[in-house]
């Protein structure tokens, strides 16, 4: 299943090269809860015949038991299976079989859910996402299967993947208390040795109604739809079982980690990671932005200089991976042939602490924000992101209607704003920075 972040697609990404008005459209919902503590949101836009049904549980890797990490990723897997009255391997073929797509992802903070069908399939799926909540088929077989696919992914996407490791990497340095510092996908030790009954615990505890957001955009009626939902969800129980929530602030460093990961590569790599508050946080919107200027496009800072420039890089993005508890501002660039990583990381610094010391251009401002206003409405340019955007504004700020707000909050941001979120979240003392070196420079023991 899809990933909320591939460092595949990353480097992929890297290897390719006046005031802005609140032009927001405002996304009309209507919400409502079932007994079982199921928050339902609906979005009817008549405009084409499909419709999108998204479940987003609030289960992360953060939530699990540092013993049994993975979990939440190897539901994201099983919960594909079949049901009691779905067929083993049947799921994804009944949805494509009536012309949808699916998919799902799992991040550190939350599993999601979601299919895409013609709107007269509409009671087709909100049935096939009911039973996945009610009726999961957990069971030796399905477990069994599961622990080979992770197996699979885990040497494709990590152990084989150059660069793959960079996330798992980062965190376990930048997070070295709070619970992000082990991957989403776990450790295949913890899923081998884990039992049916501890799975089935999990399952019981985190994929309920009360730790789930049902979203639905597309061409619906809403009395039709609400319907449905109550037809196929009232009869699931309320979970019973302790969700552990985190309660664990990353400290402060005040002091630089450096480290060096030799790996299966051709080019040296150099990573700065920066630690960021709560997702919820003011910052989080200027943060984006500083982002967007770094490396949003080929005329960016860091691509116009270091990558086109200077030719230090083949490719540099930086981006703030906003976490529910306080993520990282991750920066990352892969070496030109030639270049070393002191010589690469030197450039990125350079450029960096000009930002710090004096800011952004007007101009250059004013660019930035019709990029982010070009960014929010193409996020919200399909149904399939209004559903999902309306459950994470409802899973993470306690409102969806926080989804209508996000252009204002980004016009809110400052030239001063941008300076001083650079000067506060992006000093080197605290940082992380790993240089990924080709295995053949790794002394000999």
């Amino acid at each position: 299943m899809k990933k909320a972040l591939s460092i595949t697609a990353l480097v992929g990404l890297l290897l390719c090269n006046g005031v802005v008005a609140d032009a927001q459209n405002r996304i009309e919902f209507k919400e409502f809860k079932l007994d079982n503590g199921l928050t339902v949101l609906m979005h009817r836009d008549n405009t084409t015949p499909i419709v999108a049904v998204s479940v987003m549980y609030h289960v992360g890797s953060k939530n699990e038991d540092p013993q049994r990490t993975g979990f939440a990723h190897f539901f994201e897997h099983l919960l594909f299976e079949g049901t009691e009255n779905i067929g083993r391997g049947e799921y994804m073929k009944k949805i494509e079989s009536i012309g949808g797509t699916l998919n799902a992802y799992t991040s550190n903070d939350i599993t999601y859910y979601h299919e895409v069908v013609p709107a007269n399939y509409l009671e087709t799926a909100l049935y096939m996402e009911s039973e996945r909540m009610l009726h999961a088929k957990i069971d030796t077989v399905g477990v069994e299967t599961q622990r080979s696919v992770v197996k699979e992914e885990m040497r494709q996407r990590y152990d084989n993947q150059p660069y793959g490791t960079i996330l798992r990497e980062t965190f376990k340095r930048s997070h070295q208390v709070h619970p992000y510092n082990w991957p989403v996908i776990g450790s295949l030790d913890h899923l081998n040795a884990a039992t049916l009954d501890e799975f089935m615990q999990f399952y019981r505890t985190y994929y309920v109604p009360n730790n789930a957001v049902l979203s639905i955009a597309g061409d619906i009626d809403y009395a039709q739809t609400e319907a449905w939902v109550r037809k196929y969800f009232s009869e699931i129980p309320a979970g019973t079982g302790t969700i552990n929530r985190p309660n664990v602030t990353e400290p402060k460093r005040t002091q630089e980690i450096r480290d060096i990961v030799y790996d299966n590569i051709q080019l040296p790599a150099v990573i700065l990671a920066y630690n960021l508050p709560p997702k919820k946080h003011q910052d989080s919107y200027a943060l984006s932005m500083l982002s967007t200027y770094l490396t949003g496009g080929n005329s960016s800072l860091l691509t116009k200089e270091v990558v086109d420039k200077q030719q230090k890089a083949v490719g540099v993005a930086a981006f703030p991976l906003d976490l529910e508890d306080g993520g990282v501002f991750l920066t990352y660039a892969i070496a030109n042939m030639g270049v070393s990583a002191d010589s690469l990381q030197h450039a990125l610094d350079e450029q960096i602490e000009k930002v710090i010391a004096n800011g952004i251009s007007e101009r250059d401002f004013q660019k930035l924000q019709a990029q982010v206003e070009n960014s929010v409405v193409s996020r919200h340019a399909s149904v399939a992101g209004i559903a999902e955007s309306l459950a994470e504004a409802k899973t993470f700020f306690g409102n969806a209607d926080e989804i209508n707000h996000e252009m204002a909050k980004y016009n809110k941001v400052t030239r001063e704003d941008i300076q001083r979120v650079a000067q506060q979240y992006l000093a080197k003392s605290g940082r992380v920075v790993l240089y990924y070196l080709p295995k053949s420079e790794e002394p000999k023991q």
